[in-house]
């Protein structure tokens, strides 16, 4: 999206991941709209797993490594169970399979002295970090190479958001908590979990998650997919199904519920495909394969071959989503195409007033089974991966890394105009504001250049 102006500033980008696709997808995400999707390296906080360790993943990654260092040294691995290192998954970059040796252990060490050692090369190093286990990592980059990186922190670390150049979160992470949400936390954690507002300037909010579904995405997956998918009658339901989760319970109640919907708004559909999730428990997923595994109009991706995810968004009118997915509704509200939910009335705390923005923004309704799948409605898409790339551009350009790239073009001659249109902001106020940063810089180092 960003891609020719963004790269004049920053050429490459190192993501830190946790091993969890949901929290993975949201940094390539952002990379994919900046333009960065295929100048990346992938690193992963490793964390000891297996036996005993299932039970200390609440402690900081480091001192989990210590105390599993410890256990090892004491007891003998023949008598003790003790699990093993996790290796990471096979990744895709830029939709290629990069395999197990396109991972690299996290290492702040190693990579701040990258981002130093390259700087003068390559320019600023951008540093893009999700999940818990990512915040010490992603925070000592940035105190070990201030002048070499700039760090972005995706969903919230809660404590300290200065240790990040920019922190990239839900709306829902920020929202008062209401008399129930207070049932629902204990009261010594309820100053920790509800963040002060209005947020700092380095806090970008979303309404969902960022994802990897973006235009470009999709008409790639929509002539993938076109020989499978087009000659499907229409309208196409797509239904997707993930799995309870603390903050969201179900089990085979909302299923059964959800097969006695689909057979009700069945008529009206030309087609109806059902995805299951890795976290879909196999009696819920049994339940919906007995309904509609004989019916002629209903195919059930069962997990083998092919995941036709990216497919499905392209190519459906229409879906059904259970309600504890912020990335899949994410996903399927970037389209413009309808969404139904199922289940918002069982998700509690900050993830029933995620459902709340949705349906007051008009980008979701509730699932009934009354409705007409071929009547269709309309909404402003949500575009969050997009309006999150354009604050890293700007905070990028008004924080540490403006010196080096403002400093080349006056140095270079070039107008104002002429870098206003090189770098494609996408807004009058960014432009203003990187105009503002021009001129500061303009006017500080004068004497130095002219």
């Amino acid at each position: 999206m960003f891609e020719t102006g963004f790269h004049v500033f920053i050429k490459r980008a190192v993501v830190i991941g946790n091993g969890f696709a949901g929290a993975e997808n949201q940094c390539i995400g952002l990379l994919r709209a900046l333009g960065l999707s295929s100048r990346y390296s992938l690193h992963r906080v490793m964390r000891p797993r297996g036996a005993v360790n299932e039970w200390l993943h609440w402690l900081p990654v480091s001192v989990h490594k210590k105390v599993d260092n410890v256990i090892r040294k004491i007891c003998d691995d023949s008598r003790c169970i003790l699990g093993k290192k996790v290796m990471p998954a096979l990744v895709e970059n830029d939709g290629k399979n990069a395999g197990l040796l396109g991972v690299l252990e996290a290492d702040a060490n190693q990579i701040a002295k990258m981002a130093r050692e390259t700087f003068d090369r390559d320019g600023p190093l951008l540093v893009v970090a999700s999940g818990r286990d990512t915040i010490s990592v992603a925070s000592s980059i940035r105190q070990l190479a201030p002048e070499s990186v700039f760090v972005v922190q995706i969903q919230h670390p809660r404590l300290n958001l200065n240790r990040f150049d920019l922190v990239i979160t839900p709306c829902h992470d920020y929202y008062p908590l209401t008399p129930e949400a207070q049932d629902q936390i204990p009261w010594f954690l309820r100053s920790w979990i509800t963040p002060r507002e209005p947020p700092d300037s380095n806090v970008v909010l979303t309404v969902g998650a960022l994802h990897q579904a973006d235009s470009a995405a999709l008409r790639i997956a929509a002539s993938l997919w076109h020989d499978e998918l087009a000659p499907l009658l229409k309208p196409l339901l797509v239904v997707n199904i993930g799995g309870p989760t603390r903050n969201c319970q179900y089990g085979e109640d909302l299923a059964k519920q959800l097969t006695e919907m689909l057979r009700n708004v069945l008529w009206s559909c030309g087609s109806l495909r059902i995805s299951f999730s890795r976290r879909t428990p196999e009696k819920v997923a049994k339940i919906l394969m007995k309904e509609f595994s004989a019916n002629p109009k209903v195919y059930i991706w069962d997990g083998r071959g092919s995941n036709p995810h990216m497919g499905h968004l392209a190519w459906a009118d229409a879906f059904v989503i259970t309600a504890d997915s912020v990335s899949m509704l994410s996903e399927a509200c970037s389209t413009g195409k309808p969404v139904y939910v199922v289940g918002a009335e069982r998700c509690t705390w900050k993830f029933a007033e995620f459902q709340k923005s949705l349906h007051e923004r008009g980008v979701v309704r509730p699932f009934t089974g009354k409705e007409d799948i071929s009547e269709t409605w309309s909404y402003p898409p949500l575009n969050d991966s997009a309006e999150a790339a354009s604050r890293v551009i700007e905070g990028s350009c008004q924080a540490r890394m403006d010196h080096t790239c403002l400093m080349g073009f006056l140095v270079s001659g070039m107008s104002m105009m002429k870098f206003t249109q090189c770098i494609e902001l996408p807004t009058q106020s960014t432009l203003a504001q990187s105009l503002n940063c021009l001129f500061r810089y303009n006017r500080l180092h004068s004497q130095i250049i002219y």
